[in-house]
């Protein structure tokens, strides 16, 4: 209160006695306390009066103080800020994208793994770690990816990063330099073109249809562009597949113009209609895809476990902008983890989760086909989600705001794209919503749409 000027110079402090029994404490508490402040020039002693504030210089101060200055971030500290505006957490809400089936956690499985890896008293692993990742887990990626994506890599290739988001802000601190061009996919990603463009990065939007990011359209628009970010396997949001001529010409203009592609196979291992869909790092035989892949999607978003498979020239500078960032994720994460790979616990889990997606992807989109005179069910049969157009005169984001309301968390598509306006419907996550709920869920969001077209 006195560096703060809430107490003014000047002013008189009750006798410790008395400061005491307001308070309830000991009285020599308090005169610790007057000590103290005396020992730091706040209080003075005047013979026969008593204590009071000391006349302190203004620098004394706190920080805290109230001022009508607003203090600014760097440049890149704005931009970050910028770019989370009315950014909201993850919630467990019915239908949000992107949240895997929570309920489906292999606790037990994990509480065992985890118990035995400290019960083991891992010395060795206390210290710093590797900021590449724990290399018995990197190694279990890499035969993983093998058999699951088709993605063959030397161990040494995969980093370990704190999930999607840690992997995409990484590359970029490698690859590019403030006001570098940048493909992004319009409509697409939202964080993950927020964390390209708060590093200083030029956004370009590049046109998405039902064949993936158009190319030739980018090469018109920015053909010396240093970076792609694609969703070439299940875009994300529309859940098209990019066609082969796409990837492989995507493939020639970045080694033409001498730029890389950042590969995010977000959900790559969930296709439930039709043969599995290959990732674009298997046709890339130039070494210019970084391949970007995440366990938030199979296991949790809280474990913040993802992995980066980059060319081998490359290794050596991303692992030194881990050094530079956070050194590493936690170490009993990554081997429990490592575990639960290589005891065969992960491929049995996806396989689990793939009979369960699947069935709550039915269960969503036979309701919402109930009501289709207001929504056309849009379902590519993949992933985690589907999007469901609004056939009515109505916003999007009117909708989306009144479902909130209602409890349920379905984004509006409009909000996805930078420069399309011709979007108009609500991204539909179907992994963490049980069967049984898909009736009350959709009449909700039955109410929610009536609200929006009658507001």
């Amino acid at each position: 209160m006195i560096t703060s000027g809430k107490m003014q110079p000047g002013t008189r402090l009750k006798p410790t006695r008395e400061l005491a029994l307001d308070l309830g404490i000991s009285r020599n508490t308090v005169s610790i306390s007057y000590e103290k402040l005396h020992a730091e020039g706040l209080l003075e002693t005047r013979r026969g009066s008593g204590t009071f504030v000391a006349h302190i210089n203004n620098s004394l101060k706190l920080l805290e103080t109230e001022s009508d200055t607003q203090r600014m971030p760097s440049s890149r500290g704005q931009r970050a800020l910028n770019s989370t505006i009315g950014f909201i957490a993850d919630s467990e809400l019915p239908l949000t994208p992107g949240l895997p089936a929570l309920d489906q956690f292999p606790f037990d499985i994990w509480a065992r793994l985890s118990s035995r890896f400290w019960r083991s008293e891992p010395k060795e692993l206390l210290p710093y770690g590797d900021p590449g990742g724990y290399f018995p887990l990197r190694k279990a990626i890499s035969t993983y990816l093998a058999a699951a994506r088709g993605v063959f890599c030397d161990p040494t290739q995969v980093l370990i990063v704190a999930g999607s988001q840690a992997g995409i802000d990484t590359t970029a601190r490698v690859l590019l330099d403030p006001g570098d061009s940048v493909w992004v996919e319009d409509p697409g990603y939202i964080s993950g073109r927020n964390a390209l463009s708060s590093s200083g990065a030029k956004i370009i939007p590049i046109p998405v249809d039902s064949g993936g990011l158009d190319t030739i359209t980018g090469e018109l628009i920015s053909g010396n562009a240093k970076l792609a970010m694609v969703t070439p396997s299940h875009h994300y949001p529309l859940g098209s597949t990019q066609t082969l001529s796409r990837r492989n010409a995507i493939l020639r203009w970045a080694d033409n113009a001498d730029a890389w592609i950042l590969e995010d196979d977000y959900d790559g291992e969930f296709r439930y209609l039709g043969d599995p869909v290959s990732s674009l790092h298997t046709l890339d035989t130039i070494g210019r895809v970084i391949y970007l892949g995440t366990f938030s999607k199979i296991l949790a978003p809280a474990l913040r476990i993802g992995y980066l498979v980059v060319p081998k020239d490359l290794i050596n500078a991303f692992v030194a902008a881990r050094v530079v960032c956070d050194r590493h994720v936690a170490i009993e994460t990554q081997a429990i983890l490592c575990s639960f790979i290589d005891g065969g616990y992960l491929a049995s889990h996806v396989r689990k989760l793939k009979e369960i997606y699947n069935s709550r992807r039915i269960a969503l989109a036979n309701e919402l086909r109930k009501i289709n005179y207001l929504v056309d069910v849009v379902d590519h049969g993949a992933g985690l989600h589907f999007i469901a157009n609004l056939k009515k005169n109505v916003s999007d984001v009117k909708v989306s705001q009144f479902a909130l309301s209602y409890g349920i968390n379905t984004p509006a598509l409009s909000t996805y794209a930078i420069s399309r306006k011709d979007l108009n419907g609500l991204v539909i996550g179907f992994a963490n919503t049980p069967e049984s709920d898909a009736p009350w869920i959709i009449d909700k969001l039955k109410l929610a749409i009536h609200d929006a077209i009658n507001s």
